[in-house]
């Protein structure tokens, strides 16, 4: 399996696409994007506060995504 570390969902990747990156700030920068998984045709994105871990947003297959992994050299 590989680590997700950016997922941007949208049509249009430059404009119009909302992205979201492992370690940015979210919600009035009151919890910070844990992380992003990838689970039966379903992308779960984990949100953290005070080290508790939340599923925050989930999206299926059916809409147009774009994923960048961490690439370890």
């Amino acid at each position: 399996m590989f680590d997700i570390r950016k997922i941007s969902i949208g049509a249009n990747y430059k404009s119009d696409a909302m992205h979201f990156l492992v370690g940015q700030f979210v919600l009035d920068k009151t919890y910070v994007i844990h992380h992003i998984k990838y689970s039966e045709d379903m992308i779960n994105i984990y949100i953290e506060k005070n080290k508790e871990v939340f599923l925050w947003k989930s999206f299926n297959s059916n809409m147009p995504i774009s994923l960048e992994y961490n690439i370890d050299f």
